[in-house]
């Protein structure tokens, strides 16, 4: 008897489970009463008596049925099915009013799990409604908004998080009427986010309104968000609510603009990243970008960057490790499209810059610069007036190095220019009148030059040993300049060389002395290699300090009437003297060996006494007026050893990765400023930042131009060619986009490079194959018919013979451009050797996949039109038919596909009768008298499938 009771519970459970006790149909009915006592039989009805039972009942009857029901899952099954049965009933508006009727009856349902699941449908109901307004208006915000608003408050956690995300989708599908958004859902998460809400709901409210700003617009954010946003801000009791507030602050200020950032979110701003919790100043770290760029140049420049300064050197790491992060996205807000825009064109790169910028710098002139015709990056430059012209010059003569662009078109007859290390400027400057000595002539006055004369190189005006510490050249006085100088007129020549005179000895007194005693303090280490280098580029100093003074001057005035159209800024601005008495200026050549020589000296000998110069000079390298310079500062830091330590190991990666944005906001102008950190992050220990600079390489060659490009990215490109394959796929997915930028000679360099990509570290990384055969086919319009005979033909055939299939099929690709382009390139014969190359390679190859991909890569040429099909018949055609004998059945049935599905579609081949026509239909006929039936029913029928990727995808059943 227990046995049964048991059972009949089991039985009741599973109609329970089906119909729910509470259905129009009872449990008894259905259930286990007729059972006889001896035999113990159960009698069990079937389940298609329930079906039958259902089809009976009209869609509001079996919705009525379940929804009722004590089962949950039958209630969720209801709530599950609402649109089904409002698409049954859309055509009568009365049953689609009590569909939505029920649906706010069922929001009622005590079960989380059912709310949950009817919130769940409650979008895809709307876009219904939507759908159907004219049949039921109005229904949406009159039966499913509400519930989605009162859910919002709901205890229970799932029910709150998945109206929030319906509430989300319902506004970015655009479903909710204005009014309604400010009549129904404004105002209740503004009373949600009241002092007295709950802890929970209170932060997840402000989280919808944060979200919700940018779907709702600036009008409404402003007068019903962004005031009780403003106090949330300043929530002294839940640090949550100002995570949150800080989190999405970016968000906010970018829909209302920059006024009411400015005068209301700003100082709230200030106060979160000042907050006591470590949580709120690290989410402040994280959007202070977007903050930034919904401000103005001046805040961002006057206030942001010393707030974000702050955060730099915050006491939490993590707050310090998301700064640095957003370090460079800050300094990219500071970008001015009038004097960073760059396009590209005809592969060149130029600067577009704002002539008002002049403007903007009401103590900044512009200086006349006169074009080079040579394709060289093109630029203004601006001189302060009251800026430290020492400082200054340095920047312009960086800039002259690398743009090489940039001549002097006009300036004062006379600029002096204090050379004094003791003295500032300004107070040289009151001294000039009484001691000509304290200042030196940065421009003499001269003649014309003659026709007969040629301008200076860029060798004789610029010592490259300043920029790239190369060995000292031998020193010689150019005998060129010397018979110049004989043609100067006598009285000028006789005046210059006085003052030039002077001027070399004063330098010549100056520094010698100091010369020798670095060299008596370096011999003792004499054995050390690096002091041993120290000590020969002091020597050459010395000697060259030790020239005649004749020939010195002879020099000097040579050099400075030969260039008087083409005087440098260097020779205007650019000298420091390195004693405390002020010394001329004079553009010698011995003169700018001891100078360099001493820079040298004291930036890189550790035994110098001087160790304080070191970091001035680095300073005045890198100073630029685009970004705030802590801001820069901070930025190059990153690639310092003791940063990974006390910040993120992975700083470096972002340094990186922020990069290109930089260059882009400081200008190909101030490149210096970036170049070394560029190659220190290019040689980083770590492949996961030399991977990123591989993948952006091309872009930042885009910013800088065709020659920063060539001088200072293309060794690093190079070293990237040898590096770990993680670091190759990086440079060769752009392959040709960074090309493309370089001078034709320049590039064909790597046409011999091209063959080592073939080689991985990996031989099962096919991916890497298969997007070297992609760039091939961009480079064939890089290279000519000759260079693509000799160099790519050979990647392609090896490429069409990879083991992997994915690889091949992109190869019969390349093989096709290429016969394109070498048929419309002459000569013809280059052409003519490819595609008899082809057949002894792989039309008369042993192995049946060599005969295979022939016909892949003759059904590729004809598809793509590569080839005139008079050209293809005589030359390719065939070696093609032949295959009609070959051995292998699926060799045989790509022939009957191509020849069917390809071939015979070509107006040719229709047309045309010719004996290439007869061979063809003849091979055809013996292709459907085969004996394998794929080769029988291709060369018979026509499928649909006629191209050459459904072939590979047939074919190819896995990778190898």
């Amino acid at each position: 008897r227990s046995h049964f009771t048991r059972t009949r519970k089991l039985r009741g459970s599973w109609v329970w489970n089906e119909m729910g006790r509470g259905s129009l149909f009872p449990s008894n009915e259905v259930g286990v009463d007729d059972y006889s006592s001896e035999s113990d039989v159960i009698i069990i009805p079937s389940a298609l008596d329930f079906v039958s039972q259902d089809e009976m009942l009209t869609p509001l009857g079996r919705l009525d049925k379940y929804a009722a029901s004590e089962n949950i899952f039958n209630r969720q099954m209801v709530a599950r099915s609402l649109l089904d049965t409002l698409k049954e009933v859309s055509d009568d508006e009365r049953d689609c009013i009590a569909v939505l009727e029920r649906v706010s009856r069922l929001a009622d349902d005590s079960e989380p799990t059912v709310r949950a699941e009817l919130m769940e449908q409650v979008p895809h109901i709307a876009m219904f409604c939507q759908e159907n307004r004219p049949s039921i208006p109005y229904a949406f915000s009159k039966y499913l908004l509400p519930i989605v608003v009162r859910y919002l408050a709901d205890q229970n956690n799932q029910v709150r998080k998945t109206s929030q995300a319906a509430l989300l989708v319902l506004l970015e599908q655009e479903l909710i009427e204005r009014y309604d958004v400010e009549a129904k859902v404004c105002p209740v998460l503004v009373e949600l986010t009241a002092p007295d809400s709950n802890d929970d709901v209170k932060t997840e409210a402000v989280a919808i309104m944060c979200k919700m700003a940018s779907m709702v617009g600036k009008d409404i954010t402003e007068r019903l968000i962004l005031p009780r946003f403003c106090e949330m801000c300043c929530d002294c009791r839940m640090f949550h609510v100002r995570k949150v507030c800080a989190a999405n602050f970016g968000d906010i200020c970018s829909v209302v603009g920059q006024q009411a950032t400015e005068e209301m979110l700003l100082p709230r701003f200030f106060q979160l990243c000042s907050d006591n919790v470590w949580g709120v100043r690290k989410a402040c770290a994280e959007c202070f970008m977007a903050v930034s760029c919904a401000t103005s140049q001046e805040v961002r420049r006057t206030k942001l960057s010393t707030l974000f300064i702050n955060l730099i050197s915050d006491p939490s790491r993590w707050v310090r490790q998301a700064a640095f992060q957003s370090l460079g996205p800050f300094i990219s807000t500071f970008a001015n499209p009038s004097s960073s825009g760059q396009f590209f064109k005809e592969e060149e790169c130029k600067n577009t810059e704002d002539r008002n910028l002049a403007e903007e710098h009401s103590n900044e002139r512009i200086v006349d610069t006169e074009d080079i015709p040579t394709h060289d990056v093109q630029s203004q430059t601006e001189l302060p007036l009251d800026a430290d012209e020492s400082d200054f010059a340095e920047t312009l003569e960086n800039d002259k190095e690398e743009s090489n662009s940039m001549l002097v078109h006009s300036l004062p007859e006379t600029m002096f220019h204090c050379t004094s290390s003791s003295e500032s400027c300004q107070e040289a400057a009151n001294k000039n009148e009484q001691s000509f000595d304290c200042c030196s002539i940065a421009v003499l006055p001269a003649p014309a030059p003659s026709s007969q004369e040629k301008p200076l190189s860029d060798q004789e005006l610029y010592n490259s040993f300043n920029f790239w510490r190369t060995p000292l050249p031998k020193i010689d006085i150019d005998l060129e300049l010397q018979e110049t100088a004989e043609t100067l007129d006598s009285e000028t020549q006789e005046g210059e060389q006085e003052v030039v005179a002077s001027a070399s000895s004063n330098v010549t007194m100056a520094t010698r002395k100091e010369l020798e005693e670095m060299i008596e303090n370096l011999e003792p280490h004499i054995d050390d290699p690096d002091v041993k280098a120290q000590v020969e580029v002091l020597s050459a100093a010395l000697r060259a300090s030790s020239l005649d003074p004749q020939e010195e001057t002879t020099a000097g005035i040579g050099k400075s009437v030969d260039s008087q159209n083409e005087l440098s800024i260097k020779d205007h601005l650019s000298f420091t003297s390195i004693q405390d008495d002020p010394v001329p200026l004079i553009n010698d050549t011995a003169e700018d060996i001891v100078e360099s020589a001493l820079r040298y000296i004291h930036n890189d000998s550790d035994f110098s006494t001087n160790s304080s110069f070191s970091p001035e000079e680095e300073k005045k390298s890198k100073i630029q007026d685009i970004v705030p310079q802590a801001l820069l500062d901070q930025y190059l830091s990153m690639t310092d050893p003791s940063r990974a330590q006390t910040v993120d190991t992975e700083i470096a990666k972002h340094c990186a990765y922020s990069l290109p944005g930089v260059a882009l906001t400081l200008g190909r102008q101030n490149w210096h400023c970036l170049k070394d950190t560029y190659e220190t992050l290019a040689s980083d220990m770590q492949w996961k930042v030399r991977r990123t600079l591989a993948f952006s390489i091309h872009e930042l060659a885009v910013i800088l131009g065709d020659q920063l490009t060539a001088g200072d990215l293309v060794p690093v490109f190079n070293g990237f060619l040898k590096d770990l394959d993680e670091v190759r796929i990086g440079v060769l997915k752009h392959l040709h986009d960074f090309l493309k930028l370089l001078h034709p000679d320049k590039r064909r360099e790597y046409l011999y490079q091209l063959q080592e990509f073939l080689v991985t570290d990996n031989s099962r990384n096919w991916r890497f194959r298969a997007e070297l055969a992609e760039q091939l086919i961009l480079l064939l319009d890089l290279y000519s018919a000759r260079d693509i005979y000799d160099y790519l033909r050979p990647i392609a055939l090896s490429l069409c013979a990879d083991k992997v299939s994915s690889v091949r099929w992109i190869s019969f690709k390349l093989v096709s451009e290429m016969v394109k382009k070498l048929y419309s390139a002459p000569p013809p014969t280059f052409v003519v050797d490819l595609m008899n190359e082809l057949v002894e390679t792989f039309c008369r190859c042993q192995k049946w996949s060599g005969r295979q991909t022939f016909a892949f890569i003759c059904q590729t040429i004809i598809e793509d039109d590569c080839l005139p099909m008079d050209q293809f018949a005589e030359h390719l055609l065939p070696h093609l038919l032949l295959l009609a004998s070959d051995r292998v059945p699926n060799v045989r049935v790509l022939l009957a596909k191509t020849l069917r599905q390809t071939l015979l579609e070509k107006e040719y081949f229709l047309t045309c009768v010719s004996a290439h026509q007869e061979a063809v239909e003849q091979t055809i006929v013996a292709l459907q008298m085969d004996n394998d039936n794929d080769v029988k029913y291709f060369a018979s029928i026509h499928p649909a499938s006629t191209k050459i990727a459904d072939d590979a995808m047939s074919t190819a059943s896995s990778t190898y």
